[in-house]
């Protein structure tokens, strides 16, 4: 009966491990995988730090939106009724 028991209280320990092992597998495959060739680099230049190089370039990524400078409340930045 106490090996049953023990069985027992090691069984989700067992499926805990085998569960983060396979997420680490798949996210090494994935970033493997990402058709990267070079992974990009930091870089200060003066007092910033430039993040240069890597896969995706500044002109594919969406433009932030803009608000118009009469309607939005400076303090909450939500917009005037």
């Amino acid at each position: 009966m106490a090996l049953v028991r023990r069985v027992a209280a090691v069984i989700p320990l067992v499926g805990a491990v085998t569960t983060a092992a396979a997420l680490t597998g798949a996210a090494f495959l994935t970033v493997a995988h990402a058709g990267c060739d070079e992974a990009g680099r930091f870089v200060r230049t003066g007092e910033s730090i430039e993040f240069v190089g890597g896969c995706v370039n500044g002109a594919d990524l969406p433009s932030a939106p803009t608000a118009e400078a009469e309607n939005v409340d400076r303090f909450g930045g939500s917009k005037k009724p």
